[in-house]
C-alpha cells in the first residue's frame, strides 16, 4: 500500500489566535473543517477540541492520521539595545523587515537596572545589540554587553555592534550563560547601514520562535506533534501549485500576527519574506503606520480605521459580527497584503522572473467569502501603483476552504495525489 492509499489525514494549523483543523480523506476530499481559539495556558486544550469537532464531521471513518504545523509564536517581538538614537531605530526597523520581526523596544545609551527592567517589560523575544562604528571606542557596547550578561535574560541577544568590542562581547555573555547569535557591524561606517547578515539572522530565530514551544506550548506531546511551521507548510503548498500549473504563483498570508508572501517557481523552490508589524490583530497598528508611510494609506482613512486597530490590537480574538466591521476587517487584510507584497519585491526583485501566474490570498479573514467584498480586496491589489504591472495577467485564487496549509503538510507527508485533488477542487476547481 502506497502512502496515498493510507487512510484520511486531520491536518492541523495551530496560530497564534486560531486553531485550525481540516479531515482530508486518501482521495484528497475535504471532509470537514473545525477551528478553536488557540489556548494560550495549554495550547493542546485547543488542539484536541479543533481535532475531536473535525473528526465528529465524518462518523465512522477510520483512526486519521494527525499532521500539524504551528504558528502559534506569532511575530519576534524585537529590543533593541545601542548608543545614538537614529542609528539605533533605523538598524531595528531595517533589519526587522521580511524577517518575521516586530520593534517593541529601543534603548539608546547605558543600560541601568531600570533600564533593563523596561526592557524585559517589553517581552522581547531577542535583543540586537549595537552600538559604534568599527574602530570607535569599544567601552559603550562592552557596557551594555555587561549589563546584559547580568541580567538574567533568557533570550538570545544578536550582536552587531563595533568590530573592535565583537570578541570582549561575545566573550561577556557567553560567560554569563546568554545565549549570542554574532553578525557583523550592522553599522560599519557613519551613515552606512548593512543589515543583510542581521536580518538573516533573525529570520533563523524566526523559524523556531514561530513554532510557539516554549512556555505553556512546551509540552512533550506538543513538541512531538508539531515538528515544521506554518511557513514551511504554506511554502510547500505554494511550490506543488507552480508545480501543477507550470506558472509563478505568489501566496499571501495574511494572519493576525504576520503577513506571509511566498513566491514559487516551477522547479525552483519557492521565495519567503514574512512581516512581523503586518498583520490582523496583535500587528494591525504597523499596517496603518507602514500604509501612510508608504502613500497607501490617507490621513482620512487612518483617523477612520484607527478605532477598528485599536480593537484588533486590544481583542485578539475578535471576530467582526456586522458587515461593516467585517468590511474594516478585510480592508485592512488588503492594506496588509500590499505592504507585503511591495516588501518582498524589494527582497526578492533580483529573483523574479517575470509576472505572476497565480496570485493565492489565504488567511482567517479570507475564510469567510463574499464575493463582492473580496473583488475589492483584488481590486486594492491590481490597482497598487507599484504592483498592477506584477499582477496584470494573474489568476487569482482565495483560499476560503483552507486548503493550502494542508495540501503542504500532506505534501510533506508523502501524500502527493491527495494533496494535489485538494488543491484542484477546493483552490483552483
Amino acid at each position: 500500500m502506497t502512502r496515498d492509499d493510507a487512510s484520511a489525514a486531520v491536518c492541523v494549523d495551530v496560530g497564534s489566535t486560531w486553531t485550525k483543523a481540516v479531515l482530508v480523506r486518501s482521495d484528497g476530499v475535504l471532509a470537514g473543517f473545525a477551528e478553536h481559539p488557540t489556548t494560550v495556558a495549554d495550547v493542546l486544550t485547543g488542539v484536541d477540541a479543533a481535532v475531536r469537532a473535525v473528526v465528529a464531521a465524518a462518523p465512522g471513518a477510520a483512526e486519521p492520521e494527525l499532521l500539524a504545523c504551528s504558528s502559534a509564536g506569532g511575530g519576534l517581538r524585537l529590543a533593541v539595545v545601542g548608543s545614538e538614537r537614529l542609528t539605533a531605530e533605523e538598524a531595528a526597523h531595517r533589519v526587522a523587515r521580511s524577517a518575521g520581526a516586530r520593534v517593541v523596544h529601543v534603548h539608546t545609551g547605558p543600560l541601568d537596572p531600570s533600564d533593563v527592567r523596561i526592557l524585559r517589560g517589553s517581552r522581547p523575544g531577542a535583543v540586537l545589540l549595537i552600538g559604534g562604528a568599527d574602530g570607535d571606542d569599544p567601552a559603550p557596547l562592552l557596557n551594555n554587553a555587561a549589563r546584559l550578561a547580568r541580567a538574567r535574560v533568557r533570550f538570545p541577544i544578536v550582536l552587531a555592534g563595533n568590530e573592535a568590542a565583537r570578541d570582549d562581547a561575545i566573550a561577556l555573555l557567553t560567560a554569563a550563560g546568554r545565549t549570542v547569535v554574532a553578525c557583523p557591524n550592522v553599522a560599519p561606517r557613519l551613515g552606512e547601514l548593512v543589515p543583510g547578515p542581521v536580518r538573516a539572522a533573525l529570520a533563523q530565530l524566526y523559524a523556531d520562535h514561530v513554532l510557539g514551544r516554549r512556555g505553556p506550548s512546551a509540552a512533550p506531546r506538543f513538541r512531538r506533534m508539531v515538528r515544521v511551521g506554518t511557513p514551511d507548510v504554506v511554502a510547500e503548498g505554494a511550490a506543488l501549485l507552480a508545480r501543477m500549473l507550470g506558472v509563478q504563483v505568489l501566496v499571501v498570508d495574511v494572519g493576525c500576527a504576520t503577513t506571509d508572501v511566498h513566491c514559487a517557481i516551477p522547479d525552483d523552490g519557492s521565495r519567503l519574506t514574512i512581516e512581523g508589524d503586518l498583520g490582523m490583530r496583535a500587528a494591525a497598528a504597523g499596517v496603518l503606520v507602514e500604509g501612510q508611510a508608504q502613500g497607501v494609506v490617507d490621513p482620512v482613512e487612518a483617523d477612520l480605521l484607527g478605532p477598528t486597530v485599536e480593537r484588533m490590537t486590544n481583542e485578539v480574538g475578535y471576530v467582526p459580527r456586522d458587515p461593516g466591521s467585517a468590511a474594516e476587517d478585510r480592508r485592512i487584510a488588503a492594506l496588509a497584503a500590499v505592504l507585503a507584497v511591495r516588501r518582498h519585491v524589494v527582497a526578492h526583485e533580483s529573483d523574479l522572473p517575470g509576472d505572476i501566474g497565480l496570485l493565492v490570498l489565504t488567511g482567517g479573514v479570507f475564510r469567510r467569502p463574499d464575493g463582492y467584498a473580496l473583488a475589492a480586496v483584488v481590486a486594492t491589489l491590481r490597482t497598487d501603483v507599484e504592483l498592477a504591472g506584477l499582477l496584470a495577467t494573474a489568476r487569482v485564487a482565495v483560499d476560503a476552504d483552507f486548503a493550502v496549509a494542508p495540501a503542504g503538510m500532506l505534501a510533506a507527508a508523502g501524500h502527493g495525489e491527495a494533496a494535489r485533488t485538494l488543491l484542484q477542487d477546493h483552490l483552483l476547481g
